[in-house]
């Protein structure tokens, strides 16, 4: 079965069931996906990198600079609202990324490589504050919606997630950024009916009704090619 490996989303896994084009998915963090698709496993990873200057263009600068990249292209998906998660009400008053600094807080965290955790480090340093300082809940949470989970279920008080994350389990959210989130797919299979299948049906009225439902997402541009080598 083909994979689209990388990054979790709820709209991209919602996008792959309801295309028909018989992709899975196989979540795992932007770097993991991504390493893996360089392996030669997935059909396309899904990424959202982050670097510390807030004006770059990580995911184009990445297919850049890697050379093994050199036969693939990158297809615009979404742009997401990303943010801290917190508790229905924001009770702790969150406003800011400085505001994980406060040792009472409790931090649920992405594991190393995910793009939230990168989007995490890259707006800490900023800040000049230290994410190794943070009161971080152990072990680090698969996805965003565990993240949400550990949140509703007390054993953190936030985390990074997208606002569609918050939505879904119905809590409060402070935005930060929006970001880029992109598939990076092989030249020789960007035509491969699959991935055409899955292309098509981004520019459906379902798919942007469905984003419109879950918030905190811009698809205007999904599908188009953002960067070819």
């Amino acid at each position: 079965m083909p994979i689209v490996g990388g990054s979790h989303d709820p709209l991209l896994e919602w996008a792959l069931r309801e295309s028909g084009s018989g992709l899975a998915s196989l979540p795992e963090g932007s770097a993991a996906g991504l390493q893996r698709f360089v392996d030669g496993m997935p059909l396309a990873a899904a990424i959202h990198l982050h670097a510390i200057d807030a004006d770059s263009d990580e995911n184009v600068a990445t297919m850049k600079s890697l050379s093994v990249l050199h036969d693939s292209v990158l297809i615009a998906f979404a742009r997401r609202e990303q943010g801290i998660v917190v508790a229905d009400g924001n009770p702790l008053g969150f406003r800011s990324i400085c505001d994980l600094a406060n040792k009472r807080v409790r931090v649920a965290v992405r594991p190393a490589g995910a793009g939230a955790q990168l989007l995490l480090e890259s707006l800490l340093t900023r800040e000049g504050l230290d994410v190794g300082k943070l009161n971080i809940v152990s072990p680090p949470c698969s996805t965003g919606p565990d993240i949400a989970q550990a949140i509703r279920n007390g054993w953190a008080d936030c985390g990074i997630a997208t606002r569609s994350v918050a939505n879904a389990a119905g809590l409060g959210f402070v935005s930060l950024v929006w970001e880029r989130f992109d598939l990076v797919v092989r030249q020789r299979d960007y035509f491969r009916p699959p991935l055409q299948t899955f292309f098509s049906f981004l520019k459906t009225p379902a798919m942007q009704q469905r984003a419109d439902d879950c918030g905190g997402y811009d698809i205007s541009g999904a599908g188009r090619i953002r960067f070819a080598p």
